[in-house]
């Protein structure tokens, strides 16, 4: 095979995992065969197979570039770092109400991608396993560096406000991290399927808010009003 540029390389690598992106949000992880890949890049078997030996490298540089490309960090250091610890309460709403945000401005296309992967982790925990164990750090899940910077930031607030939660903060950042999925799939379902017990009912910003209040409650703190 002739020498390929490295900038030549990545265009055809990146229209790949455009390609797996589209049929990821259109169908289940667990139901996606490399033949599904193929037919939407509109590429041959050996093109593909040239640049990706099986199905799990095409999801895995998949989950890279939707993780690299949709990082919260930025947005949530700089709350946390324009944060008052005498008004973390509001702290922590100003933190919910961002990724409100950042869930409208992503869209449903990708939060179905995040809600399959999920699928994949229930239904075959091994195979979404060794994926997930090629991934460098850097590489992973925003969520993950979000727990870390909100677990440090609440054990902070407890500290020099001397708070009594009602629950140890890893069981608080549990919490928040369930529902943080729950409102992700109430979202998708209340914009994607539009039935009249549905729509309208999971509104983003109510349950955000609601979150943070439950968060807020759990540490000890005021509600806003």
């Amino acid at each position: 095979m002739p020498k390929v540029s490295e900038e030549y390389y990545e265009k055809k690598r990146r229209e790949i995992i455009d390609a797996a992106y589209r049929v990821c949000a259109r169908k289940p992880i667990t139901s996606i065969d490399m033949k599904d890949i193929i037919a939407e890049t509109g590429f041959s078997h050996g093109v593909i197979y040239r640049y990706y030996k099986d199905l799990d490298e095409v999801f895995k540089d998949l989950v890279i570039t939707i993780n690299s490309e949709n990082k919260i960090d930025d947005r949530l250091d700089e709350i946390l770092s324009k944060a008052d610890i005498r008004e973390w309460e509001q702290t922590i709403y100003n933190i919910c109400r961002m990724l409100a945000d950042y869930m409208k401005e992503v869209g449903t296309d990708l939060l179905k991608v995040s809600i399959y992967g999920d699928m994949l982790a229930m239904s075959d925990p091994e195979r979404a396993m060794k994926i997930a164990q090629r991934l460098g750090k850097d590489e992973q899940s925003p969520l993950l560096y979000a727990t870390e910077a909100m677990t440090a930031f609440l054990t902070k607030v407890i500290k020099q406000n001397k708070l009594k939660p009602a629950v140890p903060v890893d069981q608080i950042i549990q919490f928040f991290i369930v529902n943080y999925h729950g409102i992700q799939s109430g979202y998708v379902l209340t914009e994607c399927f539009k039935a009249e017990h549905i729509e309208g009912k999971y509104k983003i910003d109510d349950m955000y808010r609601n979150l943070a209040t439950s968060v807020v409650l759990m540490m000890g703190g005021k509600a806003a009003k």
